[in-house]
């Protein structure tokens, strides 16, 4: 799993990129504090190589809970900027600071 960041100059947003390799899945969405938890919207594309992969523009200065949702299971990423614990899901979220 990867996470890139790239801010950009012209507005207060960072581009954020989500790849996961996930070669048996048929679906791929990452949910979190900035989509409200829903998955209709944040669908990853599947990639000829059997990753996952999409862009959001999160604003500046803000940080999010987030996870995976693939094939209908929460999964967190190995490479987010921390993990919090969250008693509403009970269980660790995933945390990127942009």
């Amino acid at each position: 799993m990867a996470i890139s960041k790239q801010y950009l100059k012209s507005k207060p947003v960072c581009k954020v990129t989500f790849t996961v390799p996930a070669e048996e899945a048929k679906k791929v969405a990452v949910v979190g504090d900035f989509n409200n938890w829903n998955p209709k919207g944040s669908a990853l594309k599947k990639l000829k190589n059997g990753s996952f992969k999409g862009s959001f523009d999160l604003p500046k200065d803000s940080v999010y809970e987030f996870k995976y949702l693939i094939d209908g299971v929460y999964v967190n990423d190995t490479e987010a900027d921390r993990y919090q614990w969250n008693d509403y899901a009970g269980a660790e979220n995933g945390v990127i600071e942009v």
